[in-house]
């Protein structure tokens, strides 16, 4: 561990500076989902406890460099303050004036929020001399926004070169959880890769094939795998021009010793529709497409989930939004959810959809960790550095 936490740090009459990701969905000017503000509450209250002053920098949208109005985070305040339970400051702008006179009129213990990072041109391009004038607000560099560590910007990266830096308890939990999973984990591990196509995850499964034990793959994936083996997918979603790169992958991982799970029997329909007739097959009929894995494939699944230590998990089984075609994802999700609550298995899940599925399913939970950054937990997966990490540990 290169980094450092809150705990090693004085904040003492100290101005914090807090990169956060609020970035909630907004409808009719109201926050619809505060699930990010309530994430980071505990990095807040620590360092208001400890007599710091806390700054929080963060962006929302996509303002690319200008100033828009329905992109303030100023909106987000009143949902702020209400998780909080006390006045949140606000300034204007996030360098500057505006925010040296918010923040010069602070006491030790509040908080206040700047204006949108993104707002300025030299956000996204991590320019050192925005980055200078963030540094210059404060006194100590606390990230706890993991969700945007895969972006090499001012407020995440060029900024905790300049000051005493450390990670916040979110980012803390999302570091700590990825290195059980996949730095230092517990064997045999497991991943579960699931999705509709396999070009938008071939580093990911590069990547996997020589670090995991086993790997099981699902949704739309599974049928280019398939298909690349010979295995007919009749009308199912498939991306042929990749039977190759599947090939390849699967050479990959008989020399890694990665074993690699498809499924053997599959549920299939004529239409892709709530309720729709379906029938479990081992090929699938030139007019059908396949939509989950069969019960032979879940128990296969559940055979491996018994085995390991550790499991990782991106991505869906099959049609996982409407029914019945969510079984397979159901049943595994709920099978690793009792194997981790009985302390037989660590557990670490992320992604949007993955998310989405592990809820539908009741399982999220009981899981370990599930981590709410949908492309710095890829980009993780995949093996790549994450330059707001790769800064806290200089």
């Amino acid at each position: 561990m290169g980094w450092q936490s809150l705990d090693a740090m004085d904040f003492a009459g100290k101005t914090a500076l807090v990169r956060v990701d609020i970035n909630v969905p907004i409808d009719a000017g109201k926050v619809t989902d505060a699930t990010r503000i309530t994430a980071v509450l505990p990095t807040i209250r620590h360092i208001a406890a400890a007599g710091g002053k806390v700054v929080l920098l963060a962006h929302f949208g996509r303002p690319k460099g200008k100033v828009v109005a329905e992109m303030s985070l100023r909106q987000v305040l009143p949902a702020l303050e209400a998780a909080l339970g006390h006045p949140v400051g606000f300034a204007e702008d996030c360098i500057g004036l505006p925010a040296k006179r918010v923040i010069g009129a602070m006491e030790p213990g509040d908080v206040v929020l700047l204006e949108n990072t993104r707002f300025h041109p030299g956000e996204e391009k991590n320019d050192a001399e925005l980055a200078a004038s963030m540094a210059a607000l404060g006194d100590i560099y606390v990230n706890d926004a993991f969700s945007a560590a895969h972006r090499a910007h001012a407020s995440t990266e060029a900024i905790a070169r300049l000051l005493p830096s450390c990670a916040g308890r979110l980012m803390e939990a999302e570091l700590k959880a990825l290195e059980a999973a996949l730095g230092k984990p517990e064997r045999p591990v497991v991943a579960v890769v699931g999705g509709a196509k396999v070009s938008t995850k071939l580093d990911l499964l590069g990547n996997l094939v020589g670090k995991v034990d086993d790997l099981v793959i699902g949704g739309g994936m599974a049928n280019t795998f398939l298909a690349a083996k010979g295995v007919p997918v009749g009308k199912s979603l498939c991306e042929h021009d990749l039977a190759d790169t599947a090939r390849t992958i699967l050479d990959h991982a008989k020399e890694t010793g990665c074993r690699i799970h498809l499924p053997v029997d599959l549920v299939v329909a004529r239409e892709f529709r709530e309720g729709a007739a379906h029938e479990v097959v081992t090929t699938c009929p030139d007019d059908a497409m396949i939509l989950d894995a069969g019960p032979a494939s879940i128990a296969a699944i559940a055979a491996v989930f018994d085995a390991a230590r550790t499991l990782i998990w991106n991505g869906p089984l099959g049609a996982f939004e409407i029914e019945p075609f969510d079984t397979a994802t159901n049943a595994a999700a709920r099978h690793a959810a009792a194997l981790t609550k009985a302390g037989g298995l660590i557990s670490v899940a992320g992604g949007g959809d993955t998310v989405a599925a592990l809820n539908r399913a009741g399982a999220a939970a009981d899981f370990t960790y599930i981590s709410t950054a949908g492309g710095a937990f890829l980009e993780w997966m995949e093996g790549k550095v994450l330059p707001g990490v790769a800064a806290l540990e200089r």
